[in-house]
């Protein structure tokens, strides 16, 4: 039995515990699951549409948490960490002046959605506007995700199978210097003083 085939069963024993799998990853970080998974989706591995219901679900009720502990314990009890209040005083000024656009760019750089959203809940933004934001934002990321994986799922397990591996290691190396880019960018706009 090759690899595949392993991977295959293993998931087709455990379907509903990848489902909840699934579901605590969106709830706490993004990454490449709802991309894989979206992807074993489109190999017929898994229901698409449960992958993009986990996915969103996860991604929407994980940022609502976020946001009401920060309204409920505020700066002084969610940041005792120096590093986490110092990132976190930087960024309320960007979120409180550039607040819907935040809260649909944070999902998407490495290490920020797991924090995106406290500082959402520290400015002067109602719960009712950032829920419909949140919702709107965690939709769009799990369909880029899961559809995005969903339909390049067999075009990568044949490209895989047919040692295309060199190439897709060249385009991760690519995608990640573009990745860092992007986070230095934007780092450097939080820390840079407001005009």
């Amino acid at each position: 039995m090759d690899s595949m085939e392993s991977l295959a069963a293993l998931i087709s024993e455990n379907r509903w515990q990848v489902y909840a799998l699934l579901f605590a990853y969106c709830a706490l970080k993004s990454g490449a699951l709802p991309f894989l998974a979206g992807a074993a989706a489109g190999y017929g591995l898994l229901d698409g549409a449960l992958v993009a219901l986990f996915a969103f679900a996860g991604g929407y009720l994980g940022d609502e948490a976020r946001f009401a502990l920060a309204r409920r314990f505020g700066l002084a009890g969610l940041c005792r960490v120096p590093k986490l209040r110092d990132w976190v005083l930087r960024t309320i000024p960007v979120a409180e002046r550039y607040g819907s656009l935040y809260i649909f760019a944070y999902r998407y750089p490495k290490g920020m959605r797991t924090i995106g959203a406290l500082p959402i809940g520290l400015t002067s933004m109602p719960w009712a506007r950032f829920t419909s934001l949140n919702a709107a934002s965690a939709a769009l990321w799990a369909s880029l995700l899961v559809g995005g994986g969903y339909l390049l799922g067999e075009r990568l397990v044949a490209a895989v199978e047919g040692g295309w591996g060199m190439a897709s290691f060249a385009l991760l190396i690519v995608f990640l210097g573009l990745g860092w880019l992007a986070y230095r960018q934007v780092t450097a706009r939080m820390i840079a003083p407001p005009v």
